[in-house]
């Protein structure tokens, strides 16, 4: 993958990079699973009667329990006072309420940068070429998949650069690498 670059046309800016196929590839199936993971977070989504009778749909309360989209979905508000039980317990309904309003709208923003990514992604390799904003939501999209491929490997300040061999996370960790040079690449070329 060549690096992102802003490039000034007679249409206006352009964000441009260029992958190959097996890059596209790897992207794509990155992003097609998250999409997936969100969707099927979506689809738990309580449906009651105020629900059909208004139309307005509200996510459940508790937090995910798979740690990777725990990272894209966390609480609110973490508790403030552990030693306070009952301060603990009104945080916990608090974030508990804000999920239940905000989430599904937060799934809604992270799947439209992920189905923008997915349509602007040559499937077989080649040339990219996005507005600012679409760059924009490319970087959230890219930032949401990091997020979940380091939270699934484990990445934390104390992971070394590079894995042995024969650690089954090596693989994977270069390509956490990879996703956070293009992330660098084009938030630089944003500016």
């Amino acid at each position: 993958m060549d690096a992102w670059a802003r490039k000034s046309t007679l249409g206006g800016t352009r964000i441009r990079t260029e992958m190959n196929a097996r890059e596209s590839g790897m992207l794509r199936s990155l992003v097609e699973s998250l999409n997936g993971m969100l969707d099927k977070r979506r689809q738990e989504a309580p449906e009651d009667d105020l629900t059909r009778l208004t139309g307005m749909r509200l996510a459940g309360t508790e937090p995910p329990r798979d740690a990777a989209l725990a990272r894209l979905l966390p609480d609110f508000h973490r508790p403030e006072v552990e030693h306070d039980p009952v301060e603990q317990e009104m945080q916990s309904i608090e974030s508990g309420g804000l999920r239940s309003l905000h989430e599904l709208g937060i799934i809604e923003a992270k799947q439209s940068a992920a189905a923008l990514i997915l349509a602007t992604l040559p499937p077989t390799g080649g040339r990219i070429s996005l507005t600012r904003e679409q760059a924009e939501l490319w970087l959230r999209g890219i930032n949401d998949v990091r997020l979940v491929l380091g939270t699934v490997i484990g990445v934390d300040a104390d992971t070394p650069d590079r894995l042995p061999e024969d650690d089954p996370r090596a693989a994977y960790l270069d390509v956490y690498h990879w996703m956070t040079w293009m992330q660098d690449s084009l938030l630089d070329a944003v500016g």
